[in-house]
């Protein structure tokens, strides 16, 4: 024990957190192990990238919408349950993508609303116990711990799903994966009934929390920062698994891709969780913005499997300098907002209103894109735009301002 906590170093390892820490490592191994080839496996039956922009769009549009009513939910019922529910559309995705196997394509819209009602479901219980079972003293720890088992989640599922499609034929080995990941699912489910029930109770006042960012600049600086975050994020989700896979043709180089990417930024969330200071986080925040955007001019000018590894190295650096002191500063100003402990939900859901508004601007943009130009000469330049999106976070978190107590 001794040994382990010298690892972790001095943190408080609660029931709860440890309980939300394996469901999140849960779900991070089932959806490295499906998410990237899901686009892979329509991609294979479509060959468009319109196809894949509606899918994904399907998947940001649902998801805010479904965050506005998880949080209705969330203020009536158990938060674990929410939880609960998302994981049953998830697994409703699954197994709809099983049933309708090589007609996948004709059924993007409906795929895609399956996952962004799930989606939206987990993620905003999840987002809402991290911020109740987290405190400011532990929260550096818990997001880098988290980025350490999304990590390993990432090396083992991209490479063990390659290799299981490659070595199958046609199809079958898609099948194979899903069916893995709605395994996954169900364990993580089984975990959640451990987790202490946290009865929230009150009115849900989601568009009071809109205007808050009038009242506060704090809160109005980080939703600004959320948008950028997921102007970048629409695209280039679904863009570079494409790329990896037309450069190559090979299910298991895209896997050996998440091996590199994961394994570096194994070795990053678990630096920056050790050793970043509260008074660096901003730094840090620009540091790995800029890491982030230089990275694009690996893939933007000429494709090739050995540029896209380095780009995969590069961007495993960065995210972790980025996203830990990020979404530590995230919570800790909803965590110091207006009647913070009474809506922490409609913080949580007006956050990712923010994110998703940027992710469905980038997926339109890109829908433009390809409907109007040349793909092979305007892809490239609008990721060279929309790709700044995590550099511009810093011009807004730097104006984030504590009052010290």
């Amino acid at each position: 024990m001794s040994r382990f906590k010298k690892l972790i170093g001095d943190v408080d390892l609660t029931k709860d957190l440890t309980l939300l820490l394996f469901i999140g490592g849960l779900y991070s191994l089932s959806a490295a192990l499906s998410n990237t080839f899901v686009n892979i496996y329509l991609w294979k039956q479509s060959g468009e990238f319109s196809d894949l922009a509606l899918y994904n769009l399907a998947i940001v549009v649902l998801q805010p919408l479904t965050f506005i009513l998880a949080g209705r939910w969330a203020k009536k019922i158990d938060r674990v349950i929410v939880l609960r529910i998302g994981v049953i559309f998830l697994a409703l995705f699954y197994l709809t993508v099983l049933f309708i196997g090589t007609n996948a394509s004709k059924f993007l819209l409906l795929l895609g609303a399956l996952l962004g009602v799930g989606y939206g479901f987990y993620w905003l219980a999840f987002n809402v116990l991290t911020f109740e079972i987290t405190e400011p003293e532990n929260r550096d720890f818990f997001n880098g711990f988290l980025g350490i088992l999304t990590s390993v989640g990432g090396m083992i599922g991209p490479i063990a799903a390659g290799f299981i499609i490659s070595r199958m034929e046609k199809f079958t080995g898609y099948s194979v994966i899903f069916g893995i990941s709605l395994t996954l699912f169900s364990i993580a489910v089984f975990l959640s009934f451990f987790l202490k029930r946290r009865p929230a109770d009150g009115r849900y006042l989601f568009g009071r929390i809109l205007a808050e960012r009038k009242n506060s600049l704090n809160w109005r600086m980080i939703t600004n920062a959320h948008f950028f975050q997921g102007l970048r994020e629409g695209t280039f989700i679904f863009v570079i698994s494409v790329y990896v896979f037309i450069s190559t043709g090979s299910e298991l180089a895209l896997g050996t891709y998440g091996l590199v990417n994961s394994s570096i930024s194994f070795l990053g969330y678990f630096l920056v969780s050790r050793l970043l200071k509260k008074e660096y986080r901003k730094r840090a925040i620009l540091i790995g913005g800029l890491l982030l955007y230089g990275a694009i001019f690996f893939i933007v000018f000429e494709v090739t499997y050995q540029k896209l590894l380095m780009y995969a190295a590069t961007i495993a650096i960065a995210y972790p300098l980025l996203l830990v002191p990020y979404i530590s500063l995230t919570y800790d100003v909803i965590g110091r907002g207006w009647k913070a402990a009474e809506m922490r939900i409609e913080y949580i859901v007006v956050r990712e209103i923010f994110l998703n508004a940027g992710r469905i601007v980038s997926i339109l943009g890109f829908l433009a894109v390809v409907s109007f130009f040349n793909e092979e000469k305007s892809i490239p330049i609008l990721l060279l735009i929309i790709g700044a999106g995590h550099s511009v976070i810093y011009f807004f978190v730097r104006k984030i301002q504590f009052q010290s107590a």
